[in-house]
């Protein structure tokens, strides 16, 4: 399951893991400090995409998770031509070709469809999944960078 890295203000749920304020041992404390440093950059990063392409301030409940990730893929590898354009003045204009529409999945049955969400939004709110994971989370966090040569 992904997840978000949030402050404290934002519900105790599954999908939003939060800093440890009251870190006991090494462990918590190695996991809010490497959460604290990666949430800034993240909102920071996701503040420039927002400002820049409309498509990502909006509201994405609805999305596949496929065509987010294909509009996130594309606003970052846009606003990086954006960044080489700008500092590259001398370079020349090429023709493009025109891209094929995509094909866009129609639902037949929307009632299933909103089982399911409402399904995976019970989990979300789910309080033992987030304990649970939030666990797994930091032990592997920790697994992973006290394994490292880094």
């Amino acid at each position: 399951m992904g997840y978000y890295l949030a402050d404290a203000i934002y519900p105790k749920w599954s999908t939003l893991v939060q800093t440890i304020h009251d870190p006991r041992g090494p462990k918590k404390i190695l996991f809010a400090m490497k959460q604290e440093a990666c949430r800034k950059d993240v909102e920071r990063a996701f503040g420039v995409l927002q400002s820049r392409f409309a498509i990502v301030a909006g509201p994405a409940r609805f999305w596949h998770k496929q065509i987010l990730h294909d509009i996130m893929t594309t606003c970052v590898t846009m606003h990086n031509m954006i960044i080489a354009d700008e500092c590259d003045v001398t370079a020349s204009i090429e023709d493009h070709m025109e891209t094929p529409t995509p094909e866009v999945e129609m639902v037949l049955d929307e009632n299933i469809r909103f089982q399911q969400f409402l399904a995976r939004h019970r989990g979300i709110r789910d309080k033992d999944a987030r304990i649970a994971l939030r666990n797994a989370l930091i032990d592997h966090l920790w697994d992973d960078y006290t394994n490292s040569d880094n």
